[in-house]
């Protein structure tokens, strides 16, 4: 009998390292080139028709090995807030009080009002995405997990209403500074102007994933079997007694507020202080220190629970790495803006409304090699901006496209570290999180190529 196809999608770790060899390949079969660049506000920005061809320099398998080392370095960050999330949750995890305050909220709403918790909080969670951001969020995935198990959902629905919702309302945002923002300083617009019509893509895209969600949830109830997260380890999410017998300790209730101050320090401090992911960082440590010196567990337990939780992330912030690879490799055989000049000069000859849609597909594969937003944004749209006015598109058309090529593909992306940093937090094998995403990527490309179509229609600028 042969095996489904998902059961042969290989995993995170093998994906890249055929991609991180894939990309040493091109820095032979490509030519080398550069587009000039010029300081811009301290930002290095493309000069439109620079594009030059310059001497090869492809990396041989040693080179391509000694590029890990680099890209390590360079994902240290994220790398980094991963492990102080974990750190932190161990904490609350040890002490009962995610489980006790789950519990407790779960038992008063009753399981009636499942379907309507799982939309709110879909919603919830693409509010964070859109305001703190994609990876300051790390934090919170595991109470999707806790609440999800808690309603008979499972790890896939928990991994549907927290990462799904985030990873649709940041990538859709209309206030996203990594590529509508760095967008509009390209483009010399006004910031985050054109939300209007941004702000309606990315609502339906966040409510088509809340339908989803509740439709997957439906699917369970009506056949536990079905569910394609069925065997997956759910130790310590799992609510362990009866729903009547949970309480709130005082001790729970001030570890929660140590908690959820932190996360309003973040969020604040974004807005307020221009906060970056390693003062995220810094603020999760400090919650874990508090927490940790007032949660009353002794030395001993409090150092088994953060040892855990790193193992537990282990994994994934060692793919981070190697995604950070992919784009180190790319800069060392200077292939990334070849790559870009390649794509540029495929729109050149395409209709108008052809092009648009072209132009977002186009940036989704790029979106795996560079899964960065904003420095696909400062690789590409320089070039993509003039390209799109010459073919009738508004430079807020262009960026559109860019956005949604970028941000609706970041579902499936093995590049994307704070995605697989998510999954493994949800402990979600990234084969499972495929049948899951890949029907709904497919529908929210269609909605977000709507609005794209519509935005040409009526000259969106």
């Amino acid at each position: 009998m042969s095996r489904p196809w998902y059961a042969r999608i290989p995993s995170p770790l093998i994906m890249l390292m055929l991609i991180v060899l894939a990309v040493g390949a091109m820095t032979w079969l490509l030519p080398a080139g550069l587009y000039e660049r010029v300081a811009v506000d301290g930002r290095m920005r493309v000069v439109p028709g620079s594009y030059h061809e310059v001497e090869a320099s492809p990396l041989n398998l040693f080179d391509i090995f000694r590029a890990f080392p680099d890209g390590y370095k360079r994902a240290t960050p994220i790398i980094f807030i991963c492990l102080a999330s974990a750190l932190m949750f161990s904490i609350l995890e040890a002490t009962m009080t995610i489980e006790n305050v789950v519990g407790k909220v779960v038992s008063r709403m009753g399981s009636k009002h499942a379907e309507l918790l799982i939309v709110l909080l879909t919603f919830v969670y693409g509010a964070l995405g859109i305001m703190v951001g994609y990876e300051n969020n790390i934090a919170t995935i595991p109470i999707a997990a806790v609440v999800m198990l808690a309603l008979g959902g499972d790890l896939i629905l928990a991994a549907g209403v927290s990462i799904g919702g985030m990873t649709v309302a940041f990538g859709l945002s209309p206030i996203n500074f990594y590529t509508v923002g760095n967008g509009h300083l390209i483009a010399d617009l006004p910031l985050f102007s054109g939300w209007a019509l941004r702000s309606v893509v990315c609502a339906g895209g966040l409510l088509l994933m809340a339908w989803y969600n509740v439709r997957y949830y439906r699917r369970l109830k009506a056949d536990p079997e079905s569910g394609i997260g069925r065997g997956l380890d759910v130790s310590g999410m799992q609510l362990s007694k009866p729903l009547n017998e949970y309480s709130i300790t005082p001790r729970n209730w001030w570890l929660l507020t140590v908690f959820l101050a932190g996360l309003g320090i973040v969020l604040y401090g974004v807005f307020k202080w221009e906060l970056h992911i390693n003062d995220t960082s810094a603020i999760f440590l400090m919650v874990m220190v508090v927490c940790a010196l007032t949660s009353g567990l002794s030395g001993r337990e409090v150092t088994e629970a953060g040892f855990k939780s790193i193992a537990q992330m282990a994994p994934a912030t060692f793919i981070i790495g190697m995604a950070t690879t992919v784009s180190v490799i790319m800069e060392q055989g200077q292939i990334q803006d070849t790559i870009s000049h390649g794509l540029a000069q495929a729109l050149s000859g395409l209709p108008t409304y052809a092009s648009a849609v072209g132009m977002s597909i186009g940036q989704s594969g790029l979106n795996l090699l560079i899964p960065s937003g904003s420095g696909q944004a400062m690789a590409t749209l320089p070039v993509m901006i003039p390209l799109g006015e010459a073919l009738g598109l508004s430079p807020q058309i262009s960026i559109l496209a860019f956005q949604i090529g970028d941000g609706v593909t970041n579902l499936f992306n093995p590049s994307l570290g704070g995605l697989v940093a998510m999954l493994s937090l949800c402990r979600v094998p990234f084969d499972r999180w495929l049948r899951f995403a890949l029907p709904l990527t497919g529908m929210l490309l269609l909605w977000a190529w709507v609005g794209l179509l519509v935005a040409v229609a009526i000259g969106y600028s």
